[in-house]
């Protein structure tokens, strides 16, 4: 059975729901629930880290998907300078 929903929105919310919706060929109405249904499965998947072992369980995760090393400090400060600087050019 299906259940009718009125939701108030802003007028430039609402616009901007619908070109989504349709820039990704769906109507407004199923946009929404799919948006509905990801932000449950978004937080249904986080994991509060609310004791050492469960940060600890995190870390090593991290650790997992990462490859590499990390740049230094200096290395990090140099790109977001270039990539700031890159902004302001004409």
């Amino acid at each position: 059975m299906s259940v009718r929903i009125q939701v108030i929105l802003q007028e430039e919310e609402a616009a901007r729901f619908k070109a989504k919706a349709l820039k990704e060929s769906k109507s407004l109405s199923a946009w929404l629930r799919e948006a509905g249904k990801k932000m449950i499965e978004m937080n249904q998947q986080t994991h509060p880290l609310t004791d050492p072992d469960s940060l600890e369980v995190f870390f090593k995760k991290c650790n997992q998907r990462e490859h590499g090393t990390e740049p230094d400090w200096e290395e990090h400060k140099r790109l977001v300078l270039e990539g700031f600087q890159a902004g302001k050019k004409p």
